[in-house]
């Protein structure tokens, strides 16, 4: 069930005026049908792997707890590293299997291949479950919050099991900690009409940005990335570069009706995006793209590791082992991991000419202040940002390596002989396209100095309701839908 498509228009609405006309005690009963039946739409057998990652990390909490309260501390410990060593094994073993079990045992076999050894593994040729990677990382982030004493243990299964699979942030995120989001089952919401406007604000916001933009720029990068040996130079430039806004305002448009949705119920989801594409740095970057799950790593690995408490040297190995798994959580293949490993040699290079860059400034007397400068560390962000994103988009490693070498032919005049609108998408798409990207880049620069929410809802009441109903035959009549029109899924669905 898509949130850009009509069964979700009848669902949420149905739950929503459900959630507000029901009790208070049995909310959170309603919210956890709901849940699993929005998350068996897409396969019902599924959500027994959804029941047991819950079932586990609960009895782990619980555990975990009591054996904080024995009196002998050393056994204490070792029960309570014991219990969450299993429940990580278990959830991690689950991820492993349908995530990775098929790209390890072919590198393997492969491998040995090469040294003339012939082994034959049986593959395990199941679907991925949908969702998996994000409401295991959630419920693995409980335990180790129980773990740590960051939160108190969650003794209802049934609000802890709502916390797993709550289905605006199920599939694709963000990934809510259980200090911040668990606690919010047990608040009393009511109908509230400014919440509810608001919530509607990000839901129409988010639909835009799959309509108009994400899944009409993935025509043209699809038409491209599909036979890289068919396009050179600018094509293949215009497809990378669209793709980075594809994937953003694709992921972006997901996490803003996920967000939308919990709002209108009176529940407050973490915000995944802060206007990734005016970082000045990758670092930057990483603290505005995908925040929850760069936080995630950030608590749950990069500090375990020792951060940058360690020395320069171990700051390095860390970042790298950081970036490179968040590669392979995205994908079980290698461009995936070359994808982070890209991220991770941007960071350390960031950190190694620190010192040489500063000097070279001071030596130029550059101003670092003035909008050229910022603009340059901006535009050059962006630059390496979408590189890694051809390897993040191409089918494999040596479709991004042609795509690369074909990427070098000068060939501007597809910019004049209509060989442009020859991708995918005629004139009128194409236009319709960077227009609405357009749109999106004023909408990032105006968020970055006021909340455009709060500044549309302080207008006069007639300029809101034309600013709607525009906003709304707008998106109608532009947006991707209709007879014609392969419906796109979210693109992190995969992951």
């Amino acid at each position: 069930m898509l949130f850009s498509s009509i069964k979700y228009l009848i669902f949420f609405p149905t739950v929503a005026l459900a959630y507000f006309i029901l009790p208070q005690k049995i909310r959170w009963l309603w919210l956890l049908i709901a849940s699993y039946f929005f998350y068996m739409v897409w396969n019902p057998k599924y959500a027994i792997l959804l029941a047991s990652t819950t079932l586990v990390t609960y009895l782990a909490g619980i555990l975990i707890d009591r054996a904080k309260k024995l009196e002998d501390e050393k056994k204490s410990k070792l029960i309570q590293k014991l219990i969450i060593a299993t429940s990580l094994i278990f959830n991690f073993g689950i991820l492993f299997l349908f995530k990775y079990y098929n790209f390890f045992t072919g590198s393997l076999t492969r491998l040995l291949s090469l040294l003339n050894i012939s082994v034959s593994i049986t593959r395990f040729d199941y679907l991925l479950p949908v969702g998996i990677s994000f409401y295991t990382f959630q419920a693995i982030s409980y335990v180790i919050d129980v773990y740590r004493g960051d939160v108190k243990v969650e003794k209802h299964l049934g609000k802890y099991s709502l916390f797993v699979s709550f289905f605006p942030t199920l599939l694709s995120g963000p990934i809510q900690k259980s200090k911040d989001f668990l606690h919010q089952f047990d608040e009393k919401h009511h109908f509230d009409y400014d919440r509810i406007k608001g919530g509607l604000y990000l839901i129409f916001w988010g639909l835009f940005q799959k309509l108009m933009v994400a899944d009409r720029v993935a025509i043209l990068v699809n038409t491209v990335y599909s036979t890289p040996g068919k396009y050179k130079g600018f094509e293949i430039i215009i497809a990378t570069v669209l793709y980075g806004f594809q994937i953003y305002c694709d992921f972006s448009s997901y996490s803003d009706i996920a967000r939308g949705s919990a709002e209108i119920l009176g529940f407050r989801v973490t915000k995944n995006f802060n206007q990734p594409y005016f970082s000045k740095s990758i670092k930057d970057f990483w603290r505005n793209w995908h925040i929850s799950l760069s936080t995630w790593f950030r608590d749950y690995l990069y500090f375990p590791l020792g951060g940058s408490r360690k020395g320069k040297y171990r700051t390095y190995i860390n970042l790298m082992i950081v970036f490179l798994i968040s590669g392979l959580w995205h994908g079980s293949a290698f461009n995936f991991i070359i994808w982070g490993g890209l991220h991770g040699l941007y960071q350390i290079i960031g950190y190694v000419t620190k010192n040489a860059r500063t000097k070279i400034i001071n030596i130029l007397r550059i101003k670092t202040e003035v909008f050229s400068y910022r603009l340059f560390r901006v535009l050059t962000t962006f630059i390496l940002i979408d590189f890694a994103w051809l390897f993040f988009r191409a089918s494999s490693f040596s479709s991004a390596l042609l795509l690369i070498k074909n990427s070098f032919y000068f060939n501007p005049w597809i910019f004049t002989d209509g060989s442009i609108y020859k991708l995918g998408l005629d004139a009128k798409e194409f236009t319709v396209a960077i227009l609405s990207i357009g749109i999106i880049f004023i909408i990032d620069l105006l968020q970055r100095r006021k909340d455009v929410r709060s500044l549309l809802s302080n207008q006069n009441l007639i300029f809101r309701w034309i600013f709607y109903l525009v906003f709304i035959v707008g998106l109608m009549i532009f947006g991707m839908y209709g007879p014609s029109y392969s419906q796109q899924q979210f693109i992190y669905f995969q992951f």
